[in-house]
């Protein structure tokens, strides 16, 4: 396996989230959550997992019409993104470049 293929961000929850901020500063919650089609609580998950493992950072704030959560990728997250995006890259060109395996028969 290519050594900058990265099996944490590999989840496609996950990499659908760093792909959507890699482009991005601050996205708000409700933007990501509508973008990748899932509820609150399984975005919160996720997001909680890839800040933990610095990926994300999370701000929270609050003014005259509530709170509000927006999201950005972190140094980190952004190099690994494009880590991993090189690597798949590179994998698919290889697929590409295989030698077909002979027919059967």
């Amino acid at each position: 396996m290519d050594p900058d293929f990265d099996e944490f961000l590999h989840v496609q929850a996950r990499l659908s989230i760093v792909a959507l901020l890699a482009p991005a500063d601050w996205v708000a919650f409700g933007f990501v959550r509508d973008a990748v089609d899932t509820s609150d609580s399984a975005l919160s998950k996720q997001i909680t997992a890839l800040a933990d493992a610095g990926y994300v950072e999370v701000r929270k704030t609050r003014n005259h019409t509530g709170r509000h959560t927006h999201l950005r990728l972190t140094a980190h997250g952004r190099q690994a993104f494009q880590r991993h995006a090189s690597a798949l890259e590179r994998i698919v060109a290889a697929a590409r470049t295989a030698d077909p395996a002979p027919e059967p028969g």
